[in-house]
C-alpha cells in the first residue's frame, strides 16, 4: 500500500469527508477545557463571598476595597463562560454537523471587553494579593490553597492551586482564544452557515488581542531607559552556558535593546527569588559570527550517551514510584516529597548535561559567549528574535551599575518562564505525555520561492528537552518537495512534535571544523501539541504546519506502548517475520537466518559510518517493502538492499527481532537472565551468564553471537557514528529479551506498562554484559557444556 493510501483525503472544495467528526473533536476538546476553566474561576470566587462578608465586621481579613481589587471582573467573566458552556453543551451531546454553533462563539468574542478591564487591573490585583498575603497570615493561607474541582468524570476530586496562578488563567485563556477558532475554521466547510460567523469571531478576537497585546502580560511591563524609551522584555528562558570550561544553567533575557545573561541566586525558603547579572550585550553590538581558524573554540565535552540513557531510565522508575505512592497514600506521604526531590535532581542534571548544539554570541567590542542548546529549533528561535530586533535602528548603550541592578531586579517580575523546565515543576493535573510509538508521514511542502534541495527533520520532547528522531531524504532542485515518507518515532512522555524544514548545503567548506556544526539553512519550523484525544484515534490524522509562509503537510497516528509491545506469531509460517527462528533456519538449511546475514552485511558495507545507525528511524514504507520481500523470498532482495536507504535496512533487522514470536533469548530463560544480571559476585555472574547462553537452542545462540560481533564492530566506529555499546544495548536489549505476550500474562513477569522502567533497565544491562565481554565462541561454549550439565 502506498504511504498516502491510509490517510484521509485532504480538503477538496467546500465539503469534505469526515469534517463533521473533526469539528466535533475540536469542539468537544474545547468544551472540556472550558469546563476546567469554569472550575478554576469558581475556585477563585469561592473565598470572595466570605471575604466580602467579613470586610464590614469588626475583624476584617481584607478591606472591601482590597477584595474588589483582587477579584475585579472575575464574577462577570465566570457568568459569560458559564452561559457559553451551558449553551454549547447540548449541541455536543446531541451532535449534528448541520447545526450551527458559530453564533455562540461570535457572542463570546463580542464580550471580550470584560477581559480588557480585567487585564488593565491584573497587575494591581496581583500586587494587592501579594501585599495582603504578607500582612495577613489568614489570607496567606487562603490564597496559597484554593481548591479547584476536577471535571465531572474525573476520579480526582480537587487540586490545590495558588491564587496567583488562578488570577493568571483569564490572561492565558484570552491569549489562546484565537487558536480554537483557527482550528474550528480549518474543519468547517466554507458553505456551512458557521463559517462566516466563526470568521467574524476570529476577526473580533484578533483585533481585541492586538489592541491589548502590548499590555497583555504585565510581566513584560516596560522599564524606561535613560533616554526615555521603553525597554521591553521580548523573550526569556533557561539556557546552558559554557563558562570557564564547565556547564552553567543561566536565565537569559532578551530586551528590545540588549541581551542579559543572569544567574538565579540561591535564596532561603519563602524569600523572593533574585537574579545576579553575569553579563549583557547591547543588541547594536551583538553578532553571530562563525569562528574562523584563528579563533580558539572551546571543545564541547559531550557525555557518553549511556549516562544520559541511564538517567532517563532512573527518572522513569522514580515517576512510576511516585504514582504508586500516591495511589497507596493519596499523595500525602513524605515519601512522595522525597521522591520528587530526587527526580528534580536527576532531571536538572539531565537538563544541564544533554544539550550539545552550539549557539555562539559575540560582542563586537569584547568577548564571545557560547551557549549549548538541545535543538536546532531553539537556536533558530533565539537567533530570529534577536535579528528581528536588530532590524530597528538600535543605539549602543552602557548601563551604570545602578541601572544594571534595577534591570536585574526587575527580571523576577518580568520573566515569562518561571521554572526550570523539569517535570517535577509541573502541576500534577498536567498530562504526563505519551509513551509509545508515533507514526508520522511527511507528505509534501509548498510555498518556496525558488527551487532548492530540501529535507525535513522531526523532533519530539523527552524529559524537558527535544531530541531529533527522524529525517526525510533530500528532495533535490524543487519548489514542491513530495517526500511521502513514513516514520515510527518512539515517545517517552512526549507532548510536542516539531518539524524543521532545511535547505541542504553541499558546500563542505562552510562546515565548522571543530564540532561539525550544521550549516544547512532552516527554511521554516513549526510544532504541534500531541493531544492524546486527537492522536490516539485508530485513524490517521492529517495536519498542516505553517512556517514562514511554507506549509508542510503531514499525517500522524499513535500506538500506545502496551500495544506496540505485543509479539504476535505470523499466521503464514512460510515467511520469516513472526516465525520461530528454528523453523526458518531449518527451512533455509542455515545456521543464521538469511535476513539477519544480509542486513548485517549491508550495514557493515555502507552504514557503519552513518551517524545514529540503528537509532535514527528508517522510512516505514521502505521497511515494509523489505519485510514483504523477505517474507515472499523475492528474487529482487539483493537489488533492493543495495538501493535502499541504510536506516531502512537497520530498521528491518530491528523489526525482525521485535516480531519474533518469542524473544531471541527465549521466554523460558527470561527470569534466569533477570536474576543472573542482578548477581553482585563477578565470578558467579560470569558462570551464570555463560551457562544461560549454553542453554539456548543452537539457532538462537549462533544468531545471537553473530549479531553480538556485528554490534561490537559498529561500536568500534563510535567516534564517527556516535553509537556506543551502551547505545546499541539500549536499542537492542528489549528487542532481544522482551518476553512474549503469553509469558507476560502468566504473571511471573511484570505487566507491559511496568516493563518499561524496571525490566528495560535490566534487559539493556544483559545485552551490555555480553557486548562488553571478550569474544565468545560457539565451539568454546559448547565444549564447556560437559562441565555444566545441570539444566536451568
Amino acid at each position: 500500500m502506498h504511504a498516502d493510501d491510509s490517510c484521509p483525503q485532504a480538503v477538496q472544495g467546500g465539503h469534505r469527508e469526515g469534517s463533521g467528526d473533526e469539528e466535533e473533536l475540536v469542539l468537544s476538546g474545547f468544551l472540556a477545557s472550558e469546563e476546567i476553566y469554569i472550575k478554576q474561576l469558581e475556585a477563585l470566587l469561592l473565598p470572595m463571598r466570605p471575604l466580602k462578608a467579613t470586610a464590614t465586621t469588626s475583624q476584617p481579613v481584607l478591606t472591601i476595597q482590597q477584595v474588589e481589587t483582587i477579584f475585579y471582573k472575575i464574577q462577570d467573566i465566570f457568568e459569560i463562560h458559564k452561559e457559553f458552556y451551558d449553551s454549547l453543551l447540548p449541541h455536543i451531546q446531541q451532535w449534528d454537523e448541520k447545526v450551527a454553533v458559530g453564533h455562540l462563539f461570535k457572542k463570546l468574542a463580542s464580550q471580550l471587553g470584560v477581559y480588557k478591564a480585567f487585564v488593565d487591573n491584573y497587575k494591581t490585583a496581583v500586587e494587592t494579593a501579594e501585599k495582603c498575603s504578607q500582612a495577613n497570615t489568614q489570607f496567606q493561607k487562603i490564597s496559597e490553597n484554593l481548591k479547584v474541582k476536577g471535571p465531572k468524570d474525573s476520579k480526582d476530586c480537587t487540586t490545590n492551586v495558588t491564587m496567583e496562578a488562578l488570577l493568571y488563567k483569564p490572561i492565558d485563556r484570552v491569549t489562546r482564544s484565537t487558536l480554537v477558532l483557527h482550528d474550528l475554521l480549518k474543519h468547517t466547510p466554507k458553505d456551512h452557515p458557521d463559517f462566516p460567523l466563526l470568521q467574524d469571531a476570529l476577526r473580533i478576537s484578533q483585533n481585541f488581542l492586538s489592541s491589548i497585546n502590548e499590555e497583555i502580560d504585565p510581566r513584560r511591563t516596560a522599564i524606561t531607559t535613560p533616554k526615555g524609551e521603553a525597554r521591553q522584555l521580548v523573550k526569556d528562558g533557561f539556557l546552558v552556558e559554557m563558562s570557564e570550561g564547565s556547564r552553567k544553567l543561566r536565565h537569559v533575557f532578551l530586551f528590545t535593546d540588549l541581551l542579559l545573561c543572569a544567574k538565579m541566586k540561591k535564596t532561603s525558603a519563602g524569600r523572593q527569588q533574585q537574579y545576579e547579572c553575569k553579563w549583557y550585550i547591547p543588541l547594536a553590538d551583538l553578532t553571530f559570527q562563525l569562528l574562523d581558524d584563528s579563533d580558539v573554540c572551546p571543545h564541547i565535552q559531550v557525555l557518553p550517551e549511556h549516562e544520559i540513557e541511564e538517567i532517563k531510565i532512573k527518572i522513569s522508575v522514580i515517576k512510576s514510584d511516585i504514582q504508586k505512592e500516591k495511589k497507596a497514600l493519596k499523595g500525602q506521604s513524605r515519601n512522595v516529597e522525597r521522591l520528587r526531590k530526587k527526580m528534580n535532581e536527576q532531571e536538572s542534571w539531565l537538563l544541564l548535561h544533554s544539550p550539545t548544539i552550539p549557539f555562539r554570541i559575540h560582542n563586537k567590542h569584547g568577548k564571545s559567549y557560547l551557549f549549548l542548546l538541545s535543538s536546532d529549533y531553539e537556536r533558530s528561535e533565539w537567533r530570529e528574535s534577536i535579528q528581528k530586533l536588530q532590524k530597528k535602528d538600535l543605539q549602543t548603550c552602557q548601563l551604570s551599575s545602578v541601572e544594571l541592578q534595577v534591570l536585574t531586579s526587575s527580571c523576577c517580575k518580568l520573566r515569562t518562564v518561571h521554572n526550570i523546565p523539569v517535570t517535577s515543576n509541573k502541576d500534577d493535573e498536567e498530562t504526563s505525555g505519551l509513551y509509545g510509538f508515533l507514526h508520522v508521514i511527511v507528505h509534501s511542502a509548498k510555498g518556496f520561492k525558488e527551487s532548492a534541495n530540501l529535507y525535513c527533520t522531526l523532533e519530539v520532547d523527552s524529559y524537558g528537552y527535544f531530541v531529533s528522531k527522524a529525517k526525510t531524504r533530500v528532495f533535490r532542485d524543487t519548489i514542491e518537495p513530495q517526500w511521502n515518507e513514513e516514520f515510527e518515532i518512539e515517545l517517552e512522555g512526549s507532548q510536542c512534535l516539531r518539524i524543521l524544514c532545511y535547505e541542504k548545503c553541499y558546500d563542505k567548506t562552510k562546515l565548522n571544523k571543530d564540532d561539525n556544526e550544521i550549516v544547512d539553512i532552516i527554511m521554516g519550523k513549526g510544532q504541534v501539541q500531541l493531544d492524546p484525544q486527537t492522536v490516539q484515534s485508530k485513524n490517521w490524522h492529517v495536519d498542516v504546519i505553517e512556517m514562514n509562509g511554507i506549509k508542510v503537510e503531514f499525517s500522524m497516528k499513535f500506538t500506545s506502548r502496551d500495544l506496540s509491545l505485543k509479539r504476535t506469531p505470523s499466521k503464514k509460517q512460510s515467511g520469516v517475520f513472526g516465525v520461530k527462528i528454528s523453523i526458518v533456519t531449518k527451512r533455509e538449511r542455515s545456521k543464521v537466518p538469511y535476513i539477519v546475514r544480509q542486513c548485517i552485511e549491508e550495514v557493515e558495507k555502507r552504514g557503519i559510518d552513518e551517524v545514529g545507525i540503528y537509532r535514527i528511524s528508517g522510512v516505514a514504507t521502505d521497511i515494509l517493502a523489505l519485510k514483504a520481500a523477505f517474507d515472499t523470498n523475492s528474487k529482487d532482495i539483493l537489488v533492493m538492499l543495495s538501493d535502499m536507504d541504510i536506516n531502512a535496512i537497520a530498521g528491518t533487522l530491528k523489526l525482525y527481532f521485535r516480531e519474533l514470536p518469542e524473544p531471541l533469548l527465549t521466554d523460558r530463560l527470561y527470569p534466569a537472565f533477570m536474576e543472573g544480571i542482578a548477581l553482585s559476585d563477578p565470578a558467579a555472574k560470569e558462570n551464570c551468564m555463560m551457562h544461560l547462553l549454553r542453554s539456548l537452542p543452537d539457532p538462537n545462540l549462533i544468531t545471537f553471537l553473530s549479531l553480538l560481533e556485528h554490534l561490537k564492530r559498529v561500536a568500534d566506529k563510535e567516534p564517527i557514528n556516535k553509537m556506543s555499546l551502551h547505545n546499541l544495548g539500549t536499542v537492542f536489549g528489549p528487542t532481544l529479551l522482551r518476553p512474549s505476550e503469553s509469558e507476560v500474562t502468566k504473571g511471573h513477569i511484570t505487566l507491559a506498562s511496568d516493563i518499561w522502567s524496571h525490566d528495560v533497565m535490566a534487559q539493556v544491562q544483559v545485552l551490555l554484559y555480553y557486548l562488553q565481554h571478550p569474544p565468545i565462541s560457539f565451539a568454546e561454549l559448547k565444549r564447556n557444556t560437559l562441565y555444566f550439565s545441570t539444566d536451568v
